[in-house]
């Protein structure tokens, strides 16, 4: 009999500690999760997109909340496929994924934007294509929208040539012979950087040239015009992306720096020490001191856009890899960072970049 009630109560055990696990999971893991409803498309899931409208919204994507069995923050990312991958095995595994951010519950994409996902996905321009978009939503787990389908007529984006100039205090003087460069991205649209250094001043005109024939100056708010000598101003001191638009006559400064992370600089994993864009040399750069520790580089205190080494004997680094170099002694160095990248809202930045760590 004793034998009996042993093994009953090693049953029971086993059913208690069976249930208790049953009931954690479906906190966590077995409660039914999904889009509430399909996500919408604006103004219509139809578009031919053409380059002279690229600054102009092309599409709107929005969704309902969806509800976790966990109060917690909600991250979304929009997919977008082509339909000859969405099935199968490797289904969605090449997909352009862009993360829209925690509980967002829309982005809107620009027709540069949405021309540059069409193109990367391989759809010929001037044709009409199929894309199919979904919606990823993530705490726990992962859950999808339904599928929408799309067509899309991309254009094919013209090969353009050519720079504009940034003559400014930010130089230290007016130096339009050594003025920062703006390269043609696109057909009469312009971007290039450049850093306002402390006692510096922000403003700055815009030349054809290097000289003053030409020229463009502010005519209030976000407007340019041409041989007006009012200077455009950078919002103060620090780094910028400045976007010239001489098809809209429109301009932008956003702030963009490149800086150093890891445990060797201040701010160890959590804040980065920004550098300073050399507009001569086409190179960021810093001084800082340093304490033995790790040492990488990314985008704008974010780990979005970063870079670390796969080889630390070398000085090539290679994007959103982990490595990182080491400094194995305390005392100042002088860091630089140099990139070949295209326009960053396209996140168009390339595999390699290269840096030097020289203390002195």
């Amino acid at each position: 009999m004793k034998k009996y009630i042993n093994r009953l109560f090693a049953l029971t055990a086993l059913l208690i500690v069976g249930a208790a696990c049953e009931n954690d999971a479906e906190l966590t893991y077995l409660k039914d999760v999904q889009f509430p409803s399909e996500i919408k498309i604006t103004p219509s899931t139809t578009f031919v997109l053409l380059e002279d409208n690229a600054d102009t919204d092309a599409i709107t994507i929005s969704w309902d909340k969806v509800t976790f069995p966990i109060e917690a923050p909600v991250t979304y990312a929009v997919q977008f496929d082509v339909p000859s991958d969405i099935t199968g095995s490797n289904a969605w595994l090449n997909a352009t994924r862009i993360e829209v951010g925690q509980d967002v519950l829309t982005k809107t994409f620009s027709v540069r934007d949405f021309n540059k996902i069409a193109t990367d996905l391989g759809l010929p321009a001037d044709k009409a294509n199929k894309l199919i978009v979904r919606v990823e939503a993530q705490m726990d787990r992962k859950v999808f929208s339904k599928n929408v389908e799309l067509t899309i007529t991309p254009y094919e984006k013209a090969i353009v040539f050519g720079e504009i100039y940034m003559p400014g205090s930010y130089q230290g003087e007016w130096n339009v012979e050594t003025a920062s460069v703006l390269t043609a991205i696109e057909k009469g649209v312009y971007q290039g950087y450049a850093s306002v250094l402390p006692g510096y001043g922000t403003g700055f005109k815009v030349n054809t040239a290097r000289n003053w024939e030409e020229f463009y100056g502010s005519s209030g708010g976000d407007n340019i015009q041409k041989m007006n000598t009012t200077d455009l101003q950078m919002p103060g001191e620090g780094s910028y992306q400045i976007k010239v638009n001489l098809n809209t006559l429109k301009w932008s400064a956003t702030a963009y720096a490149w800086g150093i992370v890891g445990t060797a600089q201040t701010g160890g994993w959590d804040n980065s020490t920004p550098m300073s864009y050399d507009h001569q040399t086409k190179t960021w750069k810093v001084t800082a001191d340093l304490v033995p520790g790790a040492l990488k580089f990314r985008l704008n205190n974010k780990w979005d856009v970063n870079y670390g080494p796969k080889d630390a004997t070398t000085n090539t680094i290679n994007r959103d890899d982990q490595g990182s170099y080491t400094i194995t002694e305390a005392g100042t160095y002088d860091v630089t960072f140099t990139i070949d990248e295209t326009d960053p809202n396209t996140n168009g930045y390339p595999a390699t970049a290269t840096c030097t760590i020289v203390k002195k």
